[in-house]
């Protein structure tokens, strides 16, 4: 680092460094030292980007911690965890050098080209010349015409975060309180402009008069129906001054009542002195609470008990379409002191929540005390976290799957709050088998809330056997004569619906009834989905669309059938079948755009929508006053599925969705729909019966090695080529049996063998919780770096997935 730069780096500050001899990029100083490494020469850093830090020692230590654990890199954490806008990249860009004045006839031809170019253009990007040269290896010229001082090289920073800007109108000083100045300038207004007299005028209603000193450009435009060129004689006239500003992109909201008006239950109030009594004797509080018993207005308890104390609050949930609920009940309550941070935000938004929830150097606290969002806010820079909720605790979306750190949001949650001393309360009516474990042994406090609020009734549940259905031929497509029956007198009462199917698109395949022939992705081992209002065959892993074929491709014949059924058909079918229904659908196809969630529960919620059909985001802790009839129109797509944690999974399920039912004053019902009405996982759910899903499957996961007995680390292969990839994983097993024995399953090929071109083979590690874990994920990775050196291994792409779900 140059000298010069000593007082300006510090801990957690952005910096310029140099990667090879052009490219320059952003990076986070770590730590300060002054021990040179050995073995190479390292760069100056060339310069210092922050004046303060963007991200605490805590952050980094948090960092270190997700790197060890998932087997993964800094740098993929640290792209993770920091708004887009703050990852800056560089752009090199060549420009005639001022100074050169050397004869053109000396030149080589490709150096005249270049510096032609240049003359008609100011500057020109490396890869742009390479074009225009046709040369590949553009770097040896550019730097020959560098070093005989032809061109310069202008490197730049882009910065991707602009704050937003708005232009402010106050009065000037000469009017300012003065009501003799005014009441003259009305006068002349009144005579000889009258358009600005009502500009004046609006200004002062907006401004209360007098009471704010400004108020915002557009607003006042917007409401006096004025123009600009009007507002700017005004401002030449010195009746008004205008002045830029930076404004937050973030809505303000008022606290519309105070968290001690909310009356709990007696059950309530017996959880949450429970809740007060786990916490004083342990960091992590399990709070099992069956659909609809009032866990959230114990959370809003929990969180003006914290703010109060001046901590910050973690609230996590495994879906944005949540947040559009619980946010406007957070609201209510605690104002603009909640902030919200998931994926929908834009990176300008994203770095003024980041900045909002910093509690900067001489600052006495951050603007937002509380923060909603989905897993990755728990990368945020907190500084005086104080409590984290985790609600629907038990929710697989908290994995993160793809791409690098594959972390679990719940589980760096609670290392997270362990890191800042803070306490954790894990909610669910279904809570994930490992979590209800860890309280069995002690490990976490374990809270029952086992009444739903106001003494509701469960819904009822009743198991409709398709089978049959069928045979009595009673079925009208994918809906049985129950259902049917149901939907309509639900809509003769002017109550809700709701659908569940957790596949979307109109039909999962097509079929040619002659030969079998079934429609494939080019790119992936899957069959195509076809989606009917595009008209498309779709794949939803890599997402190739291709046309919908007119005839078989095999054997020319036009026999061509749907088989099975989306959300997307469903909906159609509904709106058949029941063509005066408000009908709507709630998927990933359907709430791409930023507020489409927002948009469907608050119709939904506003009884603009009859019958919502949905998939797994509708079983997901919504609540709705008006919802009578619940329908899971196949169970067995769950059932069957085949992983360790499919029952599990198919019970946590079905009783969510169950628990959207019969919200206030009524008795719901919940139909489920199968050819398999003896499963006993079925008998459960109507049941309602947790602890004997809970008891039926430890005995099951101790015998074959699973959680929470083992923790799993999950080896994915990938290669072009089938053989190359089939010889790596035969090796790769080989060694890594030597080290770990019967610990040590595969390679397998997946339910999916190739997406994307890439052929996938799985390798499954199972360790016993007794064990060094550390010691055995040293050991892995050194068997992993080893093989790699081997060139044999090729273009062989081995991702690690520890905890995979």
């Amino acid at each position: 680092m140059p000298f010069e730069l000593n007082d300006a780096v510090s801990e957690g500050t952005r910096v310029v460094v140099q990667f090879g001899t052009r490219k320059i990029y952003t990076a986070i100083v770590c730590s300060l030292h002054e021990k040179p490494p050995s073995g190479y020469i390292p760069k100056y850093i060339l310069s210092v980007l922050d004046d303060s830090p963007v991200v605490f020692p805590a952050q980094l230590a948090f960092w270190e911690w997700i790197t060890s654990y998932y087997l993964c890199h800094l740098g993929e954490v640290m792209n993770a965890a920091l708004p887009a806008a703050y990852k800056l990249a560089s752009e090199t860009r060549i420009a005639l050098n001022p100074s050169y004045r050397g004869e053109t006839d000396t030149l080589q031809e490709k150096e005249y080209l270049l510096l032609e170019a240049l003359h008609h253009r100011e500057e020109l990007e490396i890869s742009e010349i390479a074009k225009m040269l046709d040369q590949q290896k553009i770097i040896p010229l550019i730097k020959n015409m560098i070093e005989k001082g032809m061109i310069v090289v202008d490197e730049e920073l882009k910065d991707r975060y602009r704050p937003k800007m708005e232009v402010f109108v106050r009065l000037s000083p000469d009017y300012l309180g003065n009501e003799d100045a005014l009441k003259t300038l009305f006068n002349s207004l009144e005579k000889r402009a009258k358009k600005q007299l009502e500009l004046l005028m609006t200004f002062l209603q907006l401004s209360e008069y007098g009471a704010k000193n400004e108020v915002k450009r557009a607003a006042l435009l917007q409401r006096s129906g004025g123009s600009r060129a009007m507002l700017d004689t005004l401002v030449r006239k010195a009746v008004f001054e205008t002045e830029e500003k930076i404004v937050s992109r973030m809505e303000t909201f008022e606290t519309m009542a105070d968290s001690d008006d909310i009356e709990l239950t007696e059950a309530q109030q017996h959880a949450l002195k429970e809740i007060h009594a786990g916490l004083m004797v342990k960091d992590v509080v399990l709070l099992h609470g069956i659909t609809s018993s009032g866990k959230t207005e114990l959370y809003i308890k929990l969180i003006r008990e914290a703010i109060g104390r001046g901590k910050q609050v973690l609230y996590l949930l495994p879906e944005i379409a949540l947040t559009t609920q619980i946010i406007n009940r957070l609201r209510k309550y605690f104002g603009s002191k909640v902030g919200i941070y998931h994926s929908r935000f834009n990176e300008n938004e994203r770095v003024e929540i980041w900045q909002n929830v910093m509690r900067a150097e001489g600052k006495t606290k951050p603007r937002y005390e509380v923060i909603l969002g989905a897993r990755s806010a728990v990368f945020l820079p907190f500084s005086d976290l104080g409590l984290v909720i985790v609600d629907e605790e038990h929710d697989a979306s908290f994995k993160q799957s793809d791409p690098s750190p594959r972390y679990h949001g719940r589980d760096v949650a609670i290392y997270l709050a362990q890191q800042h001393g803070a306490k954790v309360v894990l909610g669910s009516a279904t809570p994930s088998v490992e979590s209800y474990f860890n309280a069995g042994r002690g490990k976490y406090a374990l809270v029952e809330l086992m009444q739903r609020y106001g003494q509701m009734e469960l819904p009822l549940i009743r198991i409709v056997n398709l089978k049959e259905e069928t045979r009595q031929g009673k079925m009208k497509t994918h809906f049985s004569s129950v259902l049917l029956t149901r939907l309509e007198e639900a809509l003769s009462r002017q109550e809700q619906s709701i659908l569940f199917q957790n596949r979307r698109g109109f039909s999962p395949r097509l079929e040619c009834e002659t030969c079998f022939w079934m429609p494939n992705c080019k790119n992936c081992d899957v069959t195509l989905v076809y989606h009917k209002k595009s008209n498309q065959l779709r794949c939803h892993y890599c997402g190739f669309v291709t046309r919908v074929p007119d005839h078989c491709p095999e054997c020319k014949g036009t026999n061509i059938r749907m088989r099975g059924f989306g959300t997307e058909k469903i909906e159609e079918e509904l709106a058949v079948l029941f063509p005066k229904a408000r009908i709507a659908r709630m998927d990933l196809d359907t709430t791409r755009s930023k507020h489409a969630y927002q948009q469907i529960l608050g119709d939904f919620e506003e009884r603009k929508i009859d019958i919502l059909v949905g998939t797994q985001m509708v079983t997901k802790g919504l609540d709705f006053d008006h919802v009578s009839t619940v329908c899971i129109l196949n169970a067995d797509n769950m059932l069957s599925f085949p992983d360790f944690r499919a029952t599990e999974r198919s019970f946590q399920m079905m009783v969510q969705v169950a628990g959207r039912s019969g919200r206030k004053n009524k008795r719901g019902l919940v139909l489920i729909q199968t050819y398999r009405p003896d499963h006993p996982v079925l008998k459960e759910v109507v049941d309602n019966d947790y602890l004997s899903m809970y008891k039926q499957q430890l005995p099951e996961r101790r015998k074959f090695c699973y959680p929470p007995f083992y923790r799993l680390v999950l080896l994915k292969l990938k290669h072009k080529d089938p053989e190359m990839l089939n010889n790596a994983a035969t090796s790769l097993s080989f060694n890594l049996r030597k080290v770990f024995g019967k610990r040590v399953l595969g390679p397998e090929f997946p339910l999916v063998g190739r997406i994307m071109n890439y052929y996938i083979k799985h390798i499954l590690i199972k360790f016993e919780k007794d064990t060094s874990v550390n010691a055995m994920k040293g050991k892995l990775m050194e068997e992993i770096e080893s093989f790699q050196k081997d060139k044999k291994s090729g273009a062989l792409r081995i991702i690690l997935d520890v905890d995979p779900q």
